[in-house]
């Protein structure tokens, strides 16, 4: 039986994955992804250093070859992370800059000066992008205005995947679903904009021939071969977007099927076999991407949720990491204790979670996080279940701008990620919407997606019907019903969480500008 691996490069860790035909775990690799701020007078500036990030594929794929014992079994592997952080290299493959990060604020300016003088909806219309200041087109021009030499030397902009496929096989090449997250690729035609690009004044030569996800790349090279520990043979196959590689893992291939990623940033994907740039759309703060299967494409929505999680993890919660300690039990399930034995409500404390600005259906990077409505018996706990209940307001809205839109009816919704194994957080999510929540019994499901591709493009599955068919067979689904009664009282609490991004966006907006 052939061996399938997924390589995610996350923001928080990078992780390679090898699965059998069926989509069973048979080992992995994983270390962490360290962000750097290398400009003190810049603090909030942020890069992924290139040589760390391939240091960490090699030392999580070496690690999880290390847990089979025929590595030569694995027959393909596919690439998947996050969008929108690329690199310039020149001819000879030299890396000429690290990559941006999406936490960077560093393009703010540029994106809000293209997007003006294109006109957001005429981006929409000819891109399928809501205005985002981390996509890459933003980051071309102000490369262009900073560092004018670096792009007259750049033959080639990859992206995060792209170039860890160039570092693996020598491609250099782009897929659909990440094309998207340039802002300057159609759909529509499957081809750059290159209308939009040459108003922005960036060389069209440097950005990539994009494929379809599955088509194989090449072999693997003797040198990477040798560092990962894969066989020379091994067939590298063109990846995708890390949550639209996970839409095929919990298998949202088409219009049935609505999907929830839970991690660094929460999305909502809705697969469709036809594109509609509508206004409706454009004005629900959603936007068209590719999917990695052949004849869909996925409607998304996103805002920024792990961060903030993370955060109250690391700020409010010493007590229940010593609990966990003491005990030898998860931090999380600790922090879900506390949270849960607070009221519906948390005694008026709410929580906006716009730490790294907010997203669908309102992209504002100067939005800031906050708490509000506290009170002298405003409890830390009470905090702590704000933020899950701030969260979760947050995905209703999200979910409510597609639904406005005509494009979701779904009264299930399929969720995946880290904080989908938070049975606190769930429950807390189906209440709060007041919808059925389905977990499937998955390992690592954007690892899994790319595992997938990879199957597809190496002939291992007939086609994306037939992989969703076998790895999808022996999987357990766990269920999560709301209590009506209590999302009666959430509806009230919504109606005012609401109002809050509104309501204090003229201070954030004079905040964020001292501090950018």
């Amino acid at each position: 039986m052939a061996y399938l691996c997924g390589i995610d490069i996350g923001s928080t860790s990078i992780k390679a994955v090898i699965y059998d035909e069926t989509g069973k775990h048979i080992s992995d690799g994983k270390t962490p992804t360290p962000l750097t701020h290398p400009n003190a007078a810049y603090p909030a500036w942020a890069v992924w250093e290139h040589k760390k990030i391939w240091d960490g594929v090699v030392s999580a794929l070496r690690e999880a070859l290390s847990g089979t014992d025929r590595p030569e079994d694995v027959k393909a592997v596919a690439v998947t992370g996050f969008g929108m952080d690329g690199i310039p290299i020149d001819k000879d493959g030299k890396e000429l800059y690290d990559f941006i990060a999406w936490h960077c604020p560093r393009t703010v300016e540029q994106s809000q000066r293209f997007s003006q003088e294109i006109g957001p909806f005429e981006l929409f219309q000819k891109a399928g992008k809501q205005v985002m200041h981390i996509d890459s087109i933003y980051r071309m021009i102000w490369m262009k205005e900073n560092h004018p030499e670096i792009l007259e030397q750049t033959d080639k902009w990859l992206l995060i995947e792209d170039y860890i496929n160039f570092k693996l096989c020598g491609s250099k090449s782009i897929d659909y679903s990440m094309a998207t997250c340039t802002s300057v690729f159609s759909q529509e035609t499957r081809d750059w904009c290159y209308d939009l690009i040459d108003r922005a004044g960036i060389p069209r030569h440097i950005f990539p021939k994009a494929y379809l996800s599955g088509t194989p790349l090449g072999e693997i090279t003797g040198e990477a071969a040798e560092l990962t520990g894969l066989s020379r043979g091994t067939m590298v196959i063109e990846g995708g977007h890390d949550y639209i590689c996970a839409a095929l893992g919990v298998g949202a291939i088409d219009e049935r099927s609505t999907m929830n990623v839970m991690g660094t940033w929460e999305m909502m994907v809705q697969p469709v076999s036809h594109i509609k740039l509508t206004k409706e759309l454009f004005d629900s703060g959603y936007f068209i991407e590719g999917h990695v299967v052949d004849g869909a494409y996925c409607y998304v929505g996103a805002f920024v949720s792990g961060d903030m999680s993370e955060w109250l993890k690391d700020q409010l919660c010493l007590k229940e990491e010593l609990l966990s300690k003491e005990k030898g039990t998860s931090i999380w399930d600790e922090i879900a204790l506390a949270a849960a034995a607070r009221p519906v409500g948390s005694h008026g404390c709410m929580f906006l979670p716009h730490f790294s600005g907010s997203g669908t259906p309102k992209f504002d990077p100067n939005s800031r996080g906050a708490f509000i409505g506290m009170t002298n018996i405003t409890m830390r706990e009470d905090m702590m279940r704000a933020v899950f209940e701030g969260l979760n307001f947050q995905f209703l809205e999200l979910m409510g701008a597609l639904k406005n839109a005509g494009l979701c009816d779904s009264s299930r919704i399929i969720c995946t990620g880290g904080a989908s194994r938070n049975s606190f957080w769930m429950q807390n999510k189906a209440d709060i919407t007041g919808l059925m929540l389905e977990v499937p019994d998955v390992y690592e499901a954007t690892c899994l997606g790319a595992a997938m591709v990879a199957g597809i493009g190496a002939g291992v599955y007939k086609d994306k019907y037939d992989a969703v068919s076998r790895v999808r067979s022996g999987a357990s689904v766990k269920e999560y019903a709301p209590d009506m009664s209590v999302h009666g009282l959430y509806n009230e609490l919504y109606a005012i969480f609401r109002r809050l991004y509104g309501d204090l966006i003229a201070a954030n907006t004079l905040i964020s500008e001292r501090n950018r």
